[in-house]
């Protein structure tokens, strides 16, 4: 498995596509049932075979991480060759980088309790690989306008 297998409640949401894999790879309804029954390893290896294909997809439109924490705002730029980060990290532990609201109110009252640190890497195995890596310990999707502002006070500073 190059991911992980998707949960129940993500197999729930892609029921349509997942009937459409099996289709695709000539497993109709009564193969399927009969499969679970008989020989359910062989099901769980076609639904992990479906869940890498699905993230796979997912991980290649990503262009934008983030992970938050009370004192520290991570925000990743996911390009084709190379990652790129800008991190916050506040000096001051009455100032939280846990959210939206809290990180614009930091930027606009308390800039000089923030550390601003940029910085670049090459991926060290794939793109999609760093990608699940970065989601599993804690990244959320984000959005280019964040990554815009964030970087505009970078340039500022």
């Amino acid at each position: 498995m190059k991911y992980r297998i998707l949960t129940n409640e993500e197999l729930q949401h892609l029921e349509e596509d997942l009937k459409q894999f099996l289709i695709v790879n000539g497993i109709h309804a009564e193969e399927w049932a009969t499969m679970n029954q008989e020989t359910p390893e062989k099901a769980v290896q076609l639904v992990e075979v479906f869940s890498d294909t699905v993230l796979q997809k997912v991980y290649e439109k990503l262009n934008f991480l983030e992970f938050r924490s009370p004192d520290s705002c991570m925000l990743f730029h996911l390009l084709p060759e190379k990652i790129e980060l800008i991190s916050l990290q506040s000096t001051d532990k009455n100032c939280d980088l846990s959210s939206v609201e809290s990180i614009h109110d930091a930027l606009q009252n308390n800039v000089s309790n923030l550390n601003f640190f940029k910085s670049e890497k090459p991926y060290h195995s794939t793109r999609e690989s760093a990608i699940h890596e970065l989601i599993e310990s804690g990244c959320v999707v984000s959005s280019s306008e964040f990554w815009n502002v964030l970087k505009h006070v970078l340039d500022v500073k």
